[in-house]
């Protein structure tokens, strides 16, 4: 095997590991009672509205925001696909395992799994996205709307997610300090965790150390 079939075959691990290490995550945040991922408070609160499993609510949303791309003119690849099957299909068996594990988790138990939750969720974001294969759905709602508005990423950003954890914890969503704290804290993990993630950036100072990656701020 040749180094670019190495290096390819890699890259399908490695999003592959990344989307499930994602999917479990999201399961931690929606299990520890402390609140939820922004996007998950919506995911959560149409499941207990509906009874519609987590899983078939993630599938659909990530359909119904896919077809928003259409006028912004974003094209899917092939992780944004992988992205859309893998955590649809992952969340609810990881929340089974995440529960079997934590059936009523305390205060105590509550909180360490959030925070494992967010830590985690950091380390996969930068895992998948690091293989620069696509975009996962509602990133790349985000990304359209900065390219076609030419506003900046982080109003952008805070808007979306200020709309889908309202309408969330409108429909019975678990908002909490945990959101607050995924929102202001996960950027700094995907800072931290992206240059051993992304390959095609991994570069050495003259220091010795890891450049900072120029898209990841």
């Amino acid at each position: 095997m040749d180094r670019g079939m190495r290096s390819g075959a890699w890259r399908g691990v490695q999003l592959v590991g990344g989307l499930f290490a994602f999917a479990l995550s999201m399961a931690l945040l929606m299990a520890s009672g402390q609140g939820a991922m922004p996007w998950d408070v919506l995911h959560q609160g149409v499941a207990r509205t509906s009874g519609v499993p987590v899983g078939v609510v993630v599938a659909l949303t990530s359909v119904v925001v896919m077809l928003l791309w259409i006028p912004l003119r974003q094209r899917p690849g092939v992780g944004t696909l992988a992205n859309l099957v893998i955590v649809a299909v992952a969340i609810d068996p990881m929340l089974a395992l995440v529960h079997a594990v934590a059936p009523a988790p305390g205060i105590v138990a509550g909180i360490t799994l959030a925070l494992a939750g967010i830590v985690l969720n950091g380390v996969a974001t930068a895992a998948y996205v690091g293989v620069h294969l696509g975009p996962g759905p509602r990133d790349g709602l985000m990304t359209g709307l900065c390219a076609r508005t030419g506003w900046r990423v982080g109003p952008v950003k805070t808007a979306i997610e200020v709309v889908v954890v309202l309408a969330g914890w409108a429909l019975g969503g678990t908002l909490g300090w945990a959101t607050l704290a995924y929102a202001l804290g996960v950027g700094a993990v995907v800072q931290v965790a992206l240059p051993w993630c992304d390959g095609s950036r991994r570069r050495t100072t003259g220091s010795g150390h890891l450049a900072r990656p120029a898209d990841v701020r």
